[in-house]
Order: C-alpha cells, then structure tokens, then sequence
C-alpha cells in the first residue's frame, strides 16, 4: 500500500515537472526539418527532376524516359536539374559516365 502511494505521488511530481517546465519554455518541441530533394529521379505532382548529388562537382550522363517520345541522354551538373513535366516524363537514370 506505502509502495503504491510513493509511486503515485513521484508519477504527480515528474507530471508537474514536465508541465512547469514546459510552461516555461525549457522543453520546446521542433518540427522536423524539411526534406532535402532526393537523389537521383524524383517527380512533385506536376514537375520531373533529377537530383545529381555529389561533393566532387561531377557532371554526369543520364538518360531520361519520355512518354511517346525517344529517350534522350543529357549532362547535369551538381543538384537539381529540371526535366519537364511529369505526365510527359517516365523516369531518368544515372547511365555510368561522365561529361
């Protein structure tokens, strides 16, 4: 019986604690910040991107996949390279090689 108070009331303590603390603004609760664009092929809802990531400044070869269209290779450069719309483009890959 001692044993189930001393817990309840340590429960009440740490709860109170938490909320002063809170209150006061020492624990502060942040949001997650937001994704970095993936790498490689990525699509938003609209647009077609290829993320080449890298830290050396490499170019490289992709090839891109085109709805009713031939596929096409094309060089990027570091980051985010836009290549067109969406509901027109399929996918791209890295092809091996540099340029």
């Amino acid at each position: 019986m001692a044993f189930a108070r001393i817990r309840r009331l340590a429960t009440t303590a740490l709860s109170a604690t938490a909320l002063a603390l809170t209150s006061l603004g020492a624990v502060t609760a942040t949001a997650a910040p937001a994704a970095a664009d993936p790498c490689g092929f990525y699509e938003t809802h609209s647009d077609a991107y290829y993320n080449h990531c890298t830290s050396d400044g490499s170019r490289v070869v992709i090839e891109v996949r085109v709805a009713l269209a031939p596929d096409y290779e094309r060089c990027v450069a570091p980051g985010r390279t836009w290549l067109g719309s969406a509901s027109k483009i399929q996918g791209a890959h890295y092809v091996g090689r540099t340029c």
